[in-house]
């Protein structure tokens, strides 16, 4: 770069959202220890909290059927009800806290 330059990115909240659910997706194998293959991934933010919730589900069952979240998961509930898992991406102990379908059902309800 030249001295005096200044190199200047500017996105959208559509494209912020993009670009932290991608860089999950990227990395899920590093922040949840899983394989990419094995899950399905589904998230939520809510930009006026500044929160964000990423997990991963198996994407199949034992009957190898595709699997999505369960309707009785609301994410944005489970994001208002749960602690915060990590104070940092950037920490190298573990990120991610372990829940069944059934507690984070219950988190949906409050």
């Amino acid at each position: 770069m030249k001295q005096d330059e200044v190199r200047v990115i500017k996105i959208s909240r559509e494209a912020l959202y993009e670009f932290v659910y991608e860089k999950f997706i990227e990395s899920q194998g590093e922040y949840l220890d899983v394989e990419s293959t094995d899950v399905s991934d589904f998230f939520e933010i809510d930009f006026d909290r500044g929160e964000f919730v990423f997990l991963a589900i198996k994407s199949e069952d034992e009957k190898g059927n595709f699997q999505t979240l369960p309707r009785e998961i609301d994410l944005k509930n489970v994001m208002r009800n749960i602690p915060d898992t990590a104070t940092s991406m950037f920490q190298t102990e573990r990120r991610y806290k372990t829940f069944t379908v059934k507690e984070l059902a219950e988190l949906s309800k409050k």
